[in-house]
Order: C-alpha cells, then structure tokens, then sequence
C-alpha cells in the first residue's frame, strides 16, 4: 500500500497516515492520557465502557462487541484498536509505536503506544475505523441505526 492510498471503511475515508513520525510532536498535539483516548471512544454512538478482564482494563463496546482497549495504570497510555488486516501490518511498518493486539488476535489488532509519534488526527481516524469495523459486523438493522447516527441522519 502507498502513501497515496486511501482506506475507504464504512462512510468515512481514511486517509493515509502523514508518514513523519514525530509531526504529531512538532505541532504540539498529542492523546497522551489514558482519559483522552478514552473520551474519543465514548464519542462514537452508543459506545459504551466496562471492565469485563478486570479493573485494569477499560473496554469500550458498541452493541456489546469490543472495538478497543485501554489499560489503566501503565507508564504509557496506549489503546488496542481493531484493524483491516493489511492497514494493520502497514501500520506497523510505518509507526514504531503500533504493534501487533497485546494479547489479542495480531492479525485484526494493533496496540498504539500514546507517544506523540502518532498524529492526533490519525489516531482519532483509527479509533472510529475501529469502531466502524464493528458496526460493520452488526446485524442490519443495528448497523443502520448506528451508521445513520455517524452520518447525522437521526
């Protein structure tokens, strides 16, 4: 996949990453906190968050399907976020922060490292590319429902 690739997923583009590392950095605007990825999370409709492997990890559903993981307590904040199979080996390759899911199936997760390396931007855009994942796998009439409320129809 190129740089000049496109990720079409659901109603919305994703557009391909800005390929400088530490850009996210230079401008100052970085999810560092736990609380902020968590807040991006519980922006998506309907999401909601539980706790079902223990008090140390936030689980953030739609519909009861997982569509990410934040840890609490750790040195780093980070986030485990559904992916399309090839964006996540792409991602891997571009970013030294995203690695395969922890503990999860590494072929449709990755973890991102909150580090700064990531552009804010991008990082939003995988959140709610993981979200739409889901939605995506959701009977039909759940799907549509939830696809109208991300286009502002409802």
């Amino acid at each position: 996949m190129s740089q000049s690739d496109t990720i079409q997923r659901s109603s919305r583009v994703i557009p391909p990453a800005s390929g400088c590392e530490n850009a996210a950095m230079a401008k100052g605007e970085v999810m560092q906190t736990m609380e902020e990825l968590s807040r991006v999370c519980l922006e998506q409709p309907e999401a909601g968050q539980e706790y079902p492997f223990g008090e140390h990890i936030r689980v953030f559903k739609v519909a009861g399907k997982m569509f990410a993981l934040v840890p609490e307590g750790t040195v780093r904040a980070s986030i485990s976020l559904k992916c399309d199979p090839d964006l996540a080996q792409h991602l891997r390759q571009q970013y030294s922060s995203v690695t395969g899911g922890y503990h999860l199936n590494k072929r449709h997760w990755n973890t991102v490292v909150a580090d700064g390396s990531v552009p804010d931007e991008d990082l939003r855009q995988w959140i709610e590319d993981s979200y739409d994942l889901v939605v995506d796998s959701l009977p039909k009439a759940v799907r549509l429902r939830l696809q109208g409320e991300v286009r502002g129809l409802e």
